[in-house]
């Protein structure tokens, strides 16, 4: 415990998912938090939060608009004076090939997964840059590493996420900044809530199977990887990517029996 202690962190989708069970986790490590997103957080998580953490501050901003976005990392500085880690965990999901996909709905996905986590970290750096040191952690995804079928959005955004977690990992690790990404498999979130619909049990299924653990990963899981790349345990990573995938990625197993 305490291995966030004395250090704000800015955490992006915080009103659920991997975003809030970071925000949790990172309240119970002594981390001031402040958690940005187009939504509220459950009023008892967050409260448990606000009663565990240094300090807290929420505010409501997309992180497709770069104006809200600059005035709420302004506002965040203006209270605490520093921002010591970035967590980009919003996102979305959505499906379609190529020749199907809507124009419109590839730029949603790419503006939300890709291009929110350049502006957050744009507006972020600036502090970490006069402060010398800083941690940013973007959520990519397995599905940034290795394609799936009808995830043509997702994949190429997730992708991006991979390789801009590099290029700035040697864009700022001579200022002191890390730059880190993790890759989850899957995870019981709302955004996958829709795979428990009857219907979308066989899918459900077959995705699980993919996992060598053969389940989905709880959001906690995923911010327990987060932490470490957040912390001084993690002094010597930059730009690397972190499979968190309960085997995903591992290989596929097949049934000779």
């Amino acid at each position: 415990m305490g291995r966030l202690k004395g250090r704000v962190a800015v955490i992006t989708g915080v009103a659920s998912g991997i975003g809030l069970a970071t925000a949790e986790r990172f309240a119970a490590e002594g981390a001031s938090i402040a958690g940005i997103d187009v939504g509220k957080p459950p009023e008892d998580d967050w409260a448990k939060i606000d009663a565990g953490a240094p300090g807290t501050m929420l505010l409501e901003a997309d992180v497709r608009d770069e104006e809200a976005m600059r005035a709420a990392v302004a506002a965040i500085v203006e209270r605490f004076d520093r921002i010591d880690v970035l967590v980009t965990a919003a996102g979305v999901i959505g499906m379609g090939p190529a020749h199907l996909l809507a124009l419109e709905e590839w730029n949603r996905i790419l503006d939300i997964n890709l291009t929110g986590s350049f502006i957050a970290s744009k507006h972020v750096l600036p502090t970490m840059l006069e402060k010398g040191s800083g941690s940013i952690v973007l959520v990519a995804s397995v599905e940034g590493l290795v394609g799936l079928t009808g995830q043509i959005a997702y994949n190429a955004s997730k992708g991006g996420v991979v390789l801009m977690t590099k290029t700035m990992a040697i864009d700022y690790g001579s200022a002191g900044i890390r730059v880190n990404c993790v890759c989850p498999g899957g995870v019981e979130t709302a955004m996958t809530a829709i795979l428990k619909i009857e219907e979308m049990h066989p899918l459900r299924d077959q995705l699980r199977r993919f996992h060598a653990l053969d389940r989905f990963a709880q959001p906690a899981e995923i911010a327990a990887a987060v932490l470490f790349l957040a912390s001084d345990d993690a002094s010597f990573v930059t730009g690397s990517s972190l499979v968190v995938d309960g085997g995903y990625t591992a290989g596929h197993q097949l049934n000779l029996g």
